[in-house]
Protein backbone atom coordinates (compact mmCIF):
# COMPACT_ATOMS: atom_id res chain seq x y z
CA UNK A 1 0.00 0.00 0.00
CA UNK A 2 2.77 2.47 0.89
CA UNK A 3 4.41 1.98 -2.51
CA UNK A 4 1.07 2.64 -4.21
CA UNK A 5 0.69 5.88 -2.24
CA UNK A 6 4.12 7.06 -3.44
CA UNK A 7 3.24 6.37 -7.07
CA UNK A 8 -0.04 8.28 -6.94
CA UNK A 9 0.25 11.77 -8.39
CA UNK A 10 -2.08 14.69 -7.89
CA UNK A 11 -2.13 17.89 -9.88
CA UNK A 12 -1.77 21.21 -8.05
CA UNK A 13 -5.49 21.83 -7.62
CA UNK A 14 -6.14 18.27 -6.41
CA UNK A 15 -3.26 18.59 -3.92
CA UNK A 16 -4.53 21.90 -2.56
CA UNK A 17 -8.04 20.52 -2.20
CA UNK A 18 -6.85 17.38 -0.43
CA UNK A 19 -4.73 19.28 2.08
CA UNK A 20 -7.73 21.52 2.86
CA UNK A 21 -9.87 18.42 3.43
CA UNK A 22 -7.18 17.02 5.73
CA UNK A 23 -7.22 20.23 7.77
CA UNK A 24 -11.03 20.15 7.95
CA UNK A 25 -10.92 16.49 9.01
CA UNK A 26 -8.75 17.43 12.02
CA UNK A 27 -11.13 20.24 13.05
CA UNK A 28 -13.88 18.90 15.30
CA UNK A 29 -16.13 21.82 14.32
CA UNK A 30 -15.92 20.77 10.66
CA UNK A 31 -15.81 16.98 10.83
CA UNK A 32 -17.00 13.82 12.52
CA UNK A 33 -15.91 10.18 12.37
CA UNK A 34 -18.04 7.86 10.23
CA UNK A 35 -19.29 5.05 12.43
CA UNK A 36 -18.10 1.61 11.38
CA UNK A 37 -15.33 2.95 9.11
CA UNK A 38 -12.07 4.82 9.36
CA UNK A 39 -13.44 7.61 7.15
CA UNK A 40 -14.00 11.12 8.42
CA UNK A 41 -17.10 13.05 7.33
CA UNK A 42 -16.64 16.71 6.49
CA UNK A 43 -19.66 18.38 8.04
CA UNK A 44 -18.95 21.99 7.12
CA UNK A 45 -17.09 23.51 4.19
CA UNK A 46 -15.69 27.01 4.61
CA UNK A 47 -17.08 29.94 2.66
CA UNK A 48 -14.97 32.72 1.25
CA UNK A 49 -15.23 36.26 2.48
CA UNK A 50 -13.24 38.72 0.49
CA UNK A 51 -10.15 37.10 -0.96
CA UNK A 52 -9.75 34.42 1.72
CA UNK A 53 -11.49 31.77 3.77
CA UNK A 54 -10.94 30.17 7.14
CA UNK A 55 -10.12 26.46 7.06
CA UNK A 56 -9.84 25.16 10.58
CA UNK A 57 -7.32 27.42 12.28
CA UNK A 58 -5.84 28.60 8.99
CA UNK A 59 -6.49 31.32 6.45
CA UNK A 60 -6.36 30.27 2.81
CA UNK A 61 -6.59 32.34 -0.34
CA UNK A 62 -9.95 31.82 -2.03
CA UNK A 63 -8.21 31.04 -5.33
CA UNK A 64 -6.24 28.24 -3.64
CA UNK A 65 -9.50 26.69 -2.41
CA UNK A 66 -11.27 26.69 -5.77
CA UNK A 67 -11.00 22.89 -5.97
CA UNK A 68 -13.65 22.58 -3.26
CA UNK A 69 -16.25 23.55 -5.85
CA UNK A 70 -14.66 21.85 -8.87
CA UNK A 71 -16.43 18.64 -9.90
CA UNK A 72 -13.37 17.36 -11.81
CA UNK A 73 -11.24 17.57 -8.68
CA UNK A 74 -13.78 15.58 -6.66
CA UNK A 75 -14.03 12.92 -9.37
CA UNK A 76 -10.24 12.53 -9.47
CA UNK A 77 -9.91 12.33 -5.68
CA UNK A 78 -12.68 9.71 -5.53
CA UNK A 79 -11.18 7.71 -8.39
CA UNK A 80 -7.86 7.62 -6.52
CA UNK A 81 -9.58 6.47 -3.31
CA UNK A 82 -8.77 9.62 -1.32
CA UNK A 83 -12.40 10.60 -0.81
CA UNK A 84 -15.48 8.39 -0.78
CA UNK A 85 -17.71 8.11 -3.84
CA UNK A 86 -20.96 10.04 -3.36
CA UNK A 87 -19.19 13.28 -2.41
CA UNK A 88 -22.12 15.23 -3.92
CA UNK A 89 -24.33 14.18 -0.98
CA UNK A 90 -21.76 13.65 1.74
CA UNK A 91 -18.04 14.36 1.81
CA UNK A 92 -15.97 11.61 3.40
CA UNK A 93 -12.20 11.53 3.36
CA UNK A 94 -10.74 8.03 3.48
CA UNK A 95 -7.82 6.83 5.62
CA UNK A 96 -5.71 6.94 2.44
CA UNK A 97 -6.74 10.56 1.92
CA UNK A 98 -5.91 11.42 5.50
CA UNK A 99 -2.48 9.80 5.26
CA UNK A 100 -1.49 11.10 1.82
CA UNK A 101 1.25 13.73 1.91
CA UNK A 102 0.69 16.44 -0.68
CA UNK A 103 3.84 18.33 0.27
CA UNK A 104 1.69 21.42 0.78
CA UNK A 105 0.91 20.94 4.45
CA UNK A 106 2.78 24.11 5.44
CA UNK A 107 3.27 25.92 2.14
CA UNK A 108 0.08 27.80 1.32
CA UNK A 109 -1.87 28.01 4.55
CA UNK A 110 -1.27 30.62 7.22
CA UNK A 111 -2.41 30.77 10.83
CA UNK A 112 -5.44 32.99 11.21
CA UNK A 113 -4.99 36.34 12.92
CA UNK A 114 -8.73 36.86 13.37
Amino acid sequence: MASQMKKMKLNALQSKTLVLLQILARDEESSAPVEGTENVRITRLPHAHGNHMHVGEFVVSSKDASGLTNKSVWIALARKGLVQEGWEQEIQITPEGLAFSTGLESKFVEMSDH
